[in-house]
């Protein structure tokens, strides 16, 4: 599988239609770039000085109740406003163009502990945030004018996460974002063209070998995409055809948090550190259409390339002229698989 794929290539994502470069040969070249800090250990249950801890006061001077599961509120520094600015005019071109734009922004906590993060909640204390994250999507996209419901979460300083309380971020939108945009014209181009869902497809592809696969449970399959850009870059992909957390049973839930939690502790067991990431639920679009094509996934982007403090930076060609890759997403898969997923640092 290693000698296979160790020249430049160049791989095709069918969800972004778009090219990834793959030069696997350079995972050799001496580094004398940036080294960070390794992520230290968060080892404070309750920290009085954290705008999201449980009775804290919030940077917007509302006061936080003494919450003891999930918590949400509207995000005190919203980066969309639910009124609509008045009177948006664009310079006279029609090269400079500018729309008003509407939206609600929410913070969902995980946990009143601090100290914790996904990968160290139990997958009962990660239930209750899937069901939160159900019922947000549902309320926020029932709204008659929000047309997609994004649930993101930064994980550590390195993705430039302000507060390392364990919660995520809800943006509602009044408009379809660019890359859910792609997403939907592809899934929606290749159920015309072949009659078929285009992960459901995808996850039979990679069934048949499995050497991009991390693990599976009964409800969910983790892989390392084929067209992975970020070193350990991870696709969690429903197994049953379904667009969003509202349609999951009880169980697919159960099974969702499981793999969150399974897919977290392998990251951090890689290189025995709190793993840096951005992730985030691809959903069903909320704007009112039929959507038949669309099918549940979430996309793992963390940045660690070769230790807990050497990153891969998007820099250069990869922003000049399309993304670019050194390990493969077979080898990465096959670290990941390699990792033990009793976490490294164990609560108590």
């Amino acid at each position: 599988m290693e000698k296979k794929w160790q020249f430049p290539h160049k791989r095709w994502n069918p969800l972004q239609r778009s090219w990834v470069l793959v030069s696997p040969h350079r995972t050799q070249r001496p580094w004398q770039g940036e080294v960070g800090q390794k992520s230290a250990l968060n080892g404070a249950a309750f920290d009085p000085e954290c705008y999201l801890c449980p009775g804290n006061k919030r940077a917007g001077g509302e006061v936080n109740p003494s919450y003891e599961s999930v918590f949400s509120f509207v995000n005190d520094y919203s980066a969309l406003l639910p009124e609509a600015a008045s009177g948006v005019q664009a310079p006279d071109s029609p090269l400079l163009v500018a729309e008003a734009v509407r939206g609600l922004c929410k913070v969902l906590c995980f946990h009143p502990d601090h100290s914790l993060t996904v990968a160290r909640m139990t997958r009962e204390e990660i239930r209750p945030v899937v069901d939160a994250w159900a019922q947000e999507y549902q309320e926020l996209g029932g709204l008659d004018w929000i047309k997609h419901v994004q649930i993101f979460e930064n994980r550590g300083a390195m993705m430039g996460a302000s507060n390392p309380h364990p919660h995520c971020q809800i943006w509602s939108t009044d408009f379809v974002p660019d890359e859910v945009q792609r997403e939907t014209e592809a899934q929606k181009e290749h159920l015309d063209r072949t009659g078929h869902c285009l992960l459901c497809d995808y996850v039979a592809a990679e069934r048949v070998t499995g050497e991009r696969i991390v693990f599976e449970n009964e409800h969910f399959v983790a892989l390392v995409p084929w067209w992975a850009v970020w070193p350990f870059e991870v696709l969690l992909v429903s197994r049953r055809h379904l667009g969003a957390m509202p349609e999951m049973s009880s169980a697919e839930r159960d099974g969702l948090a499981d793999a969150l939690k399974r897919t977290t502790t392998r990251f951090d067991n890689l290189f025995e550190t709190p793993f840096p990431y951005t992730m985030g639920f691809h959903q069903t679009p909320t704007d009112g259409a039929g959507h038949p094509e669309w099918h549940f996934h979430a996309h793992y982007y963390p940045p660690l390339l070769r230790s807990a403090t050497v990153r891969k930076f998007m820099v250069g060609f990869e922003m000049l002229g399309m993304p670019q890759r050194d390990i493969t997403a077979e080898i990465a898969a096959e670290r990941l698989r390699g990792c033990s997923e009793s976490h490294f640092w164990p609560r108590g």
